[in-house]
């Protein structure tokens, strides 16, 4: 995630759903004794997120059927099919799911009893869940997602625009628009269906598995070397499923996500943007989309510049973690970016290409590796703000060691010395600390290692822990092992301890 400031850019971090059918409510189901029975906990246990998060069960996948009307008396109309394992016996389990109606709860098809509880969708099967069964719980809702509005974490999630949403949801914004295990350290695939009025557009994660919406026609990303470009507010293509909802046409597209995906990440940006697809020189399939009233930032530029910064990282970190790169740059009135999955969202104030390539960092460090607990996020800002730095040198800014040179001369700041980035509390989780200091980690650790050992520990750290999650411990670990070094006491120093550490 990046904050981004008038005066400058500061490195930091941080989607609809629905089916137009109508929906009928649940039938009741009678209480049984099984709703006394054993449950999952109701809390990923995350002291940073108190609440999100849930337990007794893993998610595999996430099927979201999405009718979205910007500006409709719902905007957001939806059916989440939700395939999970259960880790332990479960007679009844929670998803995490704030302030829209739920119509209609199955397992396996059987209706199902549902309670709601602040932020909490409790679900009774009819029959318990036995440890290791896979099930699957469909839940249909509807309403309009409202943004999180966090006194330390500031407004972020379900984002309206002039033309649509905006959808950035870190760290706990997912369930304010579908129902889910609201924490990273339960990733799953996903596939959207995505209803929006004609005229809009919307643009997820992954890939479409439908065609996209053009004026001229229409274009799968993939599906040759050479860029399309898809006018910005086109009318329907021929071949997209049209249908016809309160009186008014609409266009249904579909979108996958191969890899798993944290909650967090997901996205369904809706507006009027223009699409271009190809691929990268190095081979990488790549969508960007840019709003054409964000003026600063050209399509054909943002485009290439996501392909150019893909290609050299992936020269840094080891290959590319997903199977499309690229970013979406939207008009919404937020003064962040975030790396959503494979699509990195950007708002109203641009894409400076340092910004980018913090948040094309994120795909490596952040989306593929993800942190097992938000304690650890300098797993994330830290080495996205240190890959922001090379390409702000690259591009003839300041060097690394001046950058690092002039933060460590400020002996005096608080915000850095004072908060350690490995365990910086609620309150300092997106603080300069976890993005600088963690920066300035990364710049110590490399000179005293050297180069090749350095980009040996990113490679190394990328490529074992794909897909999965981590720690900062698993982090020192694989530092020592590929440098030789013992380094307890330089992480101690620099990510646990406060104060300035020694050179």
């Amino acid at each position: 995630m990046a904050a981004l400031a008038v005066a400058g850019a500061l490195t930091g971090c941080q989607v609809t759903i629905g089916d137009r059918d109508a929906a009928e409510p649940s039938p009741p189901v009678a209480p049984t004794s099984q709703t006394n029975g054993p449950s999952g906990p109701g809390s990923a246990g995350d002291r940073y997120v108190p609440g999100d998060g849930n337990g007794g069960y893993d998610v595999q996948h996430y099927k979201l059927k999405l009718a979205i009307t910007p500006g409709g008396a719902k905007e957001l109309d939806g059916t989440a099919e939700i395939t999970a394992t259960a880790t332990e016996r479960l007679s009844r389990f929670n998803l995490d799911l704030t302030g829209l109606d739920v119509s209609q709860v199955t397992v396996d098809g059987a209706p199902a009893q549902q309670q709601r509880q602040g932020s909490e969708l409790i679900i009774s099967p009819a029959k318990a869940l036995e440890k290791n069964a896979k099930f699957t719980v469909s839940v249909r809702y509807s309403g309009t997602p409202q943004p999180v509005v966090d006194p330390i974490l500031g407004r972020y999630g379900w984002i309206r625009t002039s033309d649509g949403v905006f959808v950035a949801c870190q760290p706990s914004g997912a369930h304010t628009w579908f129902p889910s295990n609201d924490h990273p350290s339960d990733k799953a695939t996903f596939d959207f269906e995505v209803t929006v009025p004609e005229g809009l557009t919307a643009v997820a994660n992954g890939e479409p598995t439908s065609k996209v919406p053009s004026g001229g026609g229409s274009a799968t990303p993939g599906a040759s070397d050479g860029p399309d470009v898809i006018p910005a507010a086109a009318p329907a293509a021929e071949s997209a499923t049209a249908s016809t909802a309160r009186g008014r046409r609409a266009v249904t597209t579909t979108w996958r996500v191969k890899d798993p995906m944290a909650t967090y990440l997901a996205t369904v940006t809706v507006g009027r943007f223009g699409v271009k697809t190809g691929k990268t020189p190095g081979g990488i399939p790549i969508i960007s989309a840019v709003d054409p009233s964000v003026s600063a930032v050209p399509l054909d530029t943002f485009h290439a510049k996501n392909a150019e910064v893909t290609d050299e990282l992936v020269k840094l970190f080891g290959p590319y973690p997903f199977t499309s790169t690229g970013g979406i740059v939207d008009n919404a009135a937020v003064n962040f970016a975030l790396e959503t999955q494979t699509r990195p969202v950007y708002s109203a104030l641009g894409a400076d290409q340092t910004i980018i390539a913090h948040e094309i960092a994120h795909q490596w460090f952040g989306d593929s590796v993800s942190v097992t607990k938000w304690q650890d996020i300098w797993l994330n800002e830290g080495f996205a703000t240190y890959a922001e730095w090379i390409w702000a040198e690259r591009i003839g800014n300041e060097t690394l060691q001046e950058k690092f040179d002039g933060m460590y001369a400020d002996a005096g700041n608080r915000e850095l010395w004072n908060v350690p980035p490995g365990n910086p509390g609620r309150a300092n989780m997106f603080g300069r600390s976890v993005y600088d200091r963690g920066g300035m980690t990364l710049h110590a650790l490399r000179k005293k290692v050297g180069d090749q050992k350095f980009f040996g520990i990113l490679k190394t750290w990328a490529k074992e822990r794909r897909h999965s999650n981590a720690t900062t411990p698993q982090f020192i670990e694989v530092a020592e092992r590929v440098s030789g070094q013992q380094l307890d006491s330089f992480f101690d120093a620099w990510v646990f301890k406060r104060g300035r550490p020694a050179l």
